[in-house]
């Protein structure tokens, strides 16, 4: 839990490394691929690349994996995104030079079928990760879904598992994450539904599903959290699926409730304090879901589903539009607004159960490919160190400071949350490391801060920050990126926090 109370004093931050909030679930850092621009092929998936060194067996980018793999990241979702709903998972196995070529509407390409469920499942081994797949709501059939189910997770005599098998895959690949429909509220979608529409549909999809796989989860669509859309589905889908035989509840159909957001701005308040409209959203969200719960008179042995924020991230698409592949530009102001979101996860770690930034490669990412190599962008760095560090159990901080008073994108922010110029959050490991995230969102001022929490010791410092908040890594030099230094805060209880930066903190408790 943060608390922020604005003050006209010097700011302070004091941290409570034993006063354990809620565990965190690895699953916040998950990725996203979507057939969209060039997320998948040439960015995850590059065979036709001229450098060979650069290329894997399997057609993957070398490059990519290096960079992904010690991030640890847990899940990545895949095939979409819009990109599902026209999306037939059969055209994609099989024998490469007899797979069809088809239109994709969700983009405007056309869709080779090259990379298809079986090279996903190879590449999320490839990167130590579970697969996270989302079933056709759009042109797809509950017959097509479950038959996808069982060539994934079929261990019997049948024909999908066994189709698998004859594929070259022995062993099941277990998938446990499903995804029921994207965004089927948008006026965008193919088979666009109503609310009442979607949740009659999911739920009879739901019951067929874990039939089939009890040991599935399956993760709702939801909009943005705080909709009439969101609380319809809820309470439609959140009650027993019938009873068996014996007169006992079957099982909870849905395990987690998926929510999407994206912001951005050109001013550079607007954007930073943009993502604290998330942290409200998921707030209002698991609101609904217990008044579900309350509403359907639903037993306290009935398992809670958690919010599944599976796309997440700055995008503006005018700026980046997604028709043209969504290559954002990343600037230092955008890596300040990223740290936010993570920020907010953490914070809400209690209520969510896995987000997954979109897109992992290319595609509104961090990440970017190009013939010879990577390139890092400035969203890059917050997300490692969030990765590699805020895990373990959220711990109680509380924050004094000025706050920043003018218009926030949405507006609403305004008035539902304190935008406090330090955005902050911390963890404690289960090796008793305490992290501490701090974003300076001020464009003009360094903050000594009064940090109370090390108690003496030396505490390892990870900065990020730039010269200007416009500065990118996309123009052929890198104007922004992360240093290590340390601090010991023995003999100095104040530390500053830089202009128009991402700073993090890390020490073992003695």
């Amino acid at each position: 839990m943060t608390t922020h109370t604005p003050t006209n004093s010097a700011p302070s931050i004091s941290v409570f490394p034993t006063h354990r909030v809620s565990k965190i679930d690895r699953n916040i850092y998950s990725g996203f691929t979507e057939h969209m621009g060039r997320c998948i092929y040439t960015g995850i998936y590059d065979p036709t690349n001229p450098n060979k060194d650069l290329i894997t067996t399997e057609g993957f980018r070398k490059d990519v994996l290096e960079a992904l793999r010690p991030l640890d990241i847990p899940v990545f979702r895949y095939p979409g995104g819009n990109f599902c709903a026209t999306y037939h998972w059969q055209d994609g196995i099989g024998p490469r030079d007899q797979r069809p070529a088809r239109p994709e509407l969700a983009w405007g390409n056309i869709e080779s079928n090259h990379f298809g469920t079986d090279e996903f499942m190879a590449w999320c081994k490839a990167v130590n990760a579970e697969p996270y797949l989302c079933l056709n709501f759009g042109t797809g059939t509950l017959d097509e879904a479950m038959a996808w189910l069982e060539y994934c997770n079929g261990t019997k005599d049948t024909y999908y598992a066994n189709l698998r098998r004859k594929n070259g895959h022995t062993e099941p690949y277990n998938v446990k994450y499903w995804a029921l429909g994207n965004e089927m509220w948008g006026d965008w979608q193919l088979n666009q539904m109503t609310q009442e529409a979607y949740a009659d549909r999911a739920f009879q999809w739901a019951k067929a599903l874990k039939l089939l796989d009890p040991t599935i989860q399956l993760i709702l669509c939801g909009k943005e959290g705080p909709t009439s859309w969101d609380y319809h589905t809820l309470k439609h889908c959140l009650r027993p699926a019938g009873l068996s035989d014996l007169g006992e509840e079957r099982f909870p159909l849905v395990d987690m409730h998926s929510i999407h957001i994206y912001t951005a701005s050109e001013d550079h308040y607007e954007n930073v304090t943009a993502p604290l409209a998330a942290e409200r959203a998921i707030e209002v969200c698991s609101s609904l879901i217990d008044l579900a719960f309350v509403e359907n008179k639903l037993p306290p042995t009935q398992k809670r589903p958690t919010i599944c924020f599976d796309e997440w991230n700055v995008w503006s698409p005018p700026r980046a539009p997604g028709s043209a592949g969504a290559e954002e530009v990343y600037t230092l102001s955008d890596a300040l607004a990223v740290a936010v979101w993570l920020n907010v996860f953490v914070r809400k770690s209690k209520d969510v159960g896995m987000a997954c930034i979109a897109q992992s490669v290319n595609v509104i990412s961090p990440l970017m490919t190009n013939e010879k190599g990577i390139v890092k962008q400035t969203t890059w760095w917050p997300y490692e160190l969030f990765c590699r560090f805020m895990k373990g159990h959220t711990i109680a901080v509380h924050v004094a400071c000025d706050a920043y008073t003018g218009p926030t994108k949405p507006n609403w922010v305004r008035a539902t949350k304190e935008t406090p110029w330090l955005d902050v959050s911390a963890t404690v490991d289960d090796d008793g490391y305490v992290t501490v995230c701090v974003v300076n969102m001020h464009l003009d001022s360094d903050l000594k801060t009064a940090f109370a929490g090390p108690a003496g010791v030396k505490v390892t410092v990870y900065s990020i920050t730039g010269s200007d908040a416009k500065g990118t890594n996309m123009a052929g030099k890198e104007e922004v990126g992360m240093t290590e230094s340390e601090w010991d805060s023995s003999k100095d209880a104040d530390f500053v926090f830089p202009k128009c930066s991402v700073t993090m903190l890390r020490w073992k408790i003695t």
